[in-house]
């Protein structure tokens, strides 16, 4: 008997197009499914969230994961990528020239457990594929999806995924940490805060009124949700309109 995304607690957000929220961190991953060819969006904080993301995403699909996107570089986003042996990987230019030391002494602070931030950091994958603008993804069965980079902004390196809408089912826009939920969008030592707002007008130019947006933590969100946090990051951080 075939499984269903809920069943193994994916939520589908579009036809053929799905996310999950992972435990500790409440991180995104999500998952894009064309015909042979399958698309998996960010990889989870630890080697074991990889595995399991791919093996689940590979249950749903009954396909091998072809393609992963990285939208930042933040351990919880990017330390389960070497589980994805053989996938093609995408990332934002710049994105594999953050030092692993880095990432791993980040998650160690967030409470990861060493020896597995260690593991984690001492196979890091790092992006192929480096997006400087647009990438346009075929993924077979007259599916396209669009990989932007649209930073810098939470990091330096931010990568947005586009489904385009297709009939019956809205566009959606996987937008990393660029959009949070869950709680206040978090600016650390590598965001660049005054580029942010642009990059979530960008973001939404995108995107359009009607697309749904993943954020990188929390519920899915409208345009309308998108555009007010980017006013409130313009009032937060002294940028004019």
């Amino acid at each position: 008997m075939t499984v269903t995304w809920e069943e193994l607690g994916w939520e589908r957000v579009a036809a053929g197009v799905g996310r999950v929220r992972l435990p500790g961190w409440d991180c995104t991953a999500g998952l894009v499914v064309g015909a042979g060819a399958v698309l998996v969006v960010d990889a989870g904080s630890s080697l074991a969230e990889g595995a399991l993301l791919r093996a689940q995403a590979e249950e749903l699909t009954g396909a091998r994961v072809t393609h992963l996107a990285l939208t930042h570089p933040h351990f919880d986003h990017v330390f389960g990528a070497a589980a994805f042996a053989g996938a093609e990987v995408f990332g934002a230019v710049g994105m594999d020239t953050v030092p692993a030391e880095e990432l791993r002494s980040d998650a160690v602070r967030h409470g990861l457990d060493e020896t597995t931030a260690t593991e984690a950091a001492d196979t890091l994958v790092r992006p192929r594929h480096l997006v400087s603008g647009e990438w346009t993804l075929d993924l077979g069965g007259g599916r396209q999806v669009l990989l932007a980079n649209v930073g810098p902004a939470h990091t330096a390196h931010d990568l947005v995924v586009l489904v385009p809408e297709a009939p019956g089912s809205p566009e959606v826009v996987f937008c990393g940490d660029l959009v949070e939920e869950s709680g206040e969008p978090q600016a650390g030592p590598d965001a660049v805060p005054t580029h942010w707002p642009a990059a979530l007008d960008r973001l939404l130019d995108l995107g359009g009124e009607d697309a749904l947006y993943v954020p990188g933590h929390g519920a899915v969100v409208n345009a309308a949700y998108v555009r007010a946090q980017r006013d409130a990051l313009a009032a937060r951080f002294g940028v004019s309109p």
